[in-house]
């Protein structure tokens, strides 16, 4: 974990980069020290039915939100979600300075009892770095 949601108008798609966007949530994401690269995901859901504010068609709306697991304190969750609101509204700050768009980030703690999940990314990362290791 974590695991990004980036929920968005289908008005904003075009203009909204989102390999871009994933890169700077997954970088900064790791960079706070405070997540494991390994466990981040990033996904997009466009919503085609939405109305944001009076319902003018130029309104949209970008939601981001971050499933992280449990046992983390809240000041540490919240210096984490502090940086990763920082490098969303960077991301965004062209395209809020030229059309109307509400921007929302929040955390959400997943229950530790009630989380169920497998993999194998850990490994594969792990064996991918020990292959470039080998060739240098």
């Amino acid at each position: 974990m974590p695991h990004f949601r980036v929920e968005y108008s289908r008005n904003l798609e075009a203009a909204l980069d989102l390999p871009d966007l994933f890169e700077r949530l997954t970088d900064v994401a790791a960079g706070t020290g405070v997540f494991p690269l390994p466990g981040i995901r990033c996904r997009a859901l466009p919503r085609d039915s939405y109305r944001v504010a009076d319902g003018h068609p130029d309104n949209g709306f970008v939601h981001v939100e971050l499933r992280v697991g449990a046992g983390r304190d809240v000041p540490t969750l919240r210096r984490a979600g502090e940086a990763v609101f920082a490098a969303l509204k960077d991301h965004m700050a062209d395209r809020l300075a030229r059309r109307p768009i509400a921007l929302s980030f929040e955390i959400a703690e997943i229950h530790p009892d009630l989380n169920f999940k497998a993999g194998n990314i850990r490994d594969f990362m792990k064996a991918r770095a020990q292959t470039a290791e080998a060739a240098e």
